[in-house]
């Protein structure tokens, strides 16, 4: 599928509020305390009241909100700067499909679908969750899915597009995987030790992605699929 527009003005709204966060948490030289306030942690879920003795001085992000602000939390520049690519490359694409509030929700329900994924995981995990990755997943997710027959070839009984597909999906998440064990942060955050199961927020958001390509082109062109 070819782009309908080439403009990506919501793709980058989201970059340049991700690196102006992410730089004002740099210089308050208070990222550590950030991460735990705003992050996604699991462990919340089931213990709401985890970090009431933490010994935190701002405010704590609610839990119900914290997969979303993890979004605009990460670990390094390493981390930033790869996810910030990432975003561009393919959400420029998709958002020139479906639209720009459209490509925003896509990003919402994939922050959401990753803290679900990390979750379901590890639900006793007290170590915060951050960055855009898995929100990002759900983007390369619909990514696969539009573009997933460009320069693929069919092996065996699995067509070029689901090749594509899962080609994309498991190189995106062994990439982060490696910057976060490069970096020493770990992925989306978290210690290297920890980093294995931030696969579960990678798979989470792709497969959100995956799920809500159709419904999103549905809504972005309703007329080309009425019945004539």
């Amino acid at each position: 599928m070819r782009p309908v527009s080439s403009i990506s003005g919501m793709v980058t709204s989201l970059m340049v509020a991700t690196v102006v966060l992410f730089a004002l948490a740099r210089i308050s030289g208070a990222e550590i305390m950030l991460d735990y306030a705003g992050g996604f942690i699991p462990a919340r879920i089931a213990h709401p009241n985890l970090l009431d003795h933490a010994g935190l001085t701002i405010p704590i992000v609610p839990t119900w909100l914290t997969p979303l602000s993890s979004a605009f939390l990460h670990g390094g520049w390493l981390h930033l700067g790869f996810n910030m690519l990432m975003l561009l490359f393919c959400g420029r694409q998709v958002e020139g499909v479906v639209g720009g509030l459209l490509i925003l929700l896509l990003y919402i329900v994939g922050a959401y679908a990753a803290a679900l994924g990390q979750w379901a995981l590890g639900p006793d995990i007290a170590v915060p969750m951050i960055g855009a990755s898995g929100a990002i997943s759900a983007v390369v997710g619909a990514y696969a899915l539009l573009f997933g027959n460009r320069e693929v070839k069919a092996w065996g009984p699995f067509p070029a597009s689901v090749v594509r597909m899962l080609w994309l999906g498991a190189g995106w998440t062994m990439l982060q995987f490696l910057i976060g064990v490069a970096s020493s942060t770990g992925n989306m955050g978290m210690g290297t030790e920890d980093a294995s199961v931030a696969v579960g927020a990678h798979v989470g958001g792709f497969i959100a992605g995956l799920l809500m390509t159709r419904p999103l082109l549905l809504i972005r062109f309703p007329c080309r699929n009425r019945p004539a």
